[in-house]
């Protein structure tokens, strides 16, 4: 019995952080109640404090979780390349950079979803040290992508620049939905990245990066 009712609390857990984590990407951390977290997970509010001790406590678990469901994303792609180096970037950028994503925030990056709310946390919010390390894995993850043959200080210059160029690129995307500059934004900057003409770097449809 007890071994059952420890399976049931773990999945309980499991599913407010998927909740918590789609939610906050969507709508940011303080527009988001636990009431409505406990809605979407299936559970009633006053089992919230059995899982998480605070608010604060779940955002950053869900922050991290958020970051964790991209980096598979990432693998995935980067997989699907099979070694190519090239092709693996052709596909992340292709994937991140498109209407699908900016139009889905819930299931995309962690990186420019959360990027404005986490900056105006305190700094001794958990969230703030959690953000920092997904971003960081993140960067670390698109060196994977870079030519074997540049200098890993080169590389990692690199890194720093154009996944900024990505997560930025999005958060004005979303901030201009409805103009079309919006996805010139988006265009622009994939296009940039890939070394081609906007016309000829067209974007997979995927709602997440």
């Amino acid at each position: 019995m007890a071994r059952a009712s420890r399976a049931v609390a773990s999945q309980h857990k499991a599913a407010i952080e998927a909740a918590s984590a789609k939610l906050i990407r969507e709508r940011g951390p303080h527009a988001v109640s636990v009431a409505e977290i406990m809605a979407n997970a299936g559970l009633t509010h006053g089992g919230f404090y059995g899982h998480f001790a605070s608010k604060d406590d779940l955002v950053a678990v869900a922050c991290r979780r958020a970051f964790e469901e991209g980096d598979q994303r990432w693998d995935r792609r980067i997989a699907g390349a099979g070694g190519d180096r090239q092709t693996a970037r052709r596909a992340l950028v292709a994937a991140y950079l498109t209407p699908a994503h900016r139009d889905h925030a819930a299931e995309g990056c962690a990186a420019s979803a959360l990027a404005a709310d986490v900056a105006r946390e305190d700094a001794d919010k958990p969230v703030r040290p959690v953000y920092r390390e997904g971003l960081s894995a993140l960067i670390d993850k698109w060196l994977s992508t870079a030519p074997a043959d540049l200098p890993e200080a080169e590389a990692r210059r690199r890194a720093l620049v154009e996944v900024s160029a990505m997560a930025g690129a999005l958060m004005l995307a979303r901030a201009t939905t409805g103009d079309p500059l919006s996805e010139a934004i988006l265009d622009a900057t994939r296009a940039w990245l890939l070394g081609e003409d906007a016309a000829e770097a067209a974007p997979e449809p995927s709602p997440a990066g």
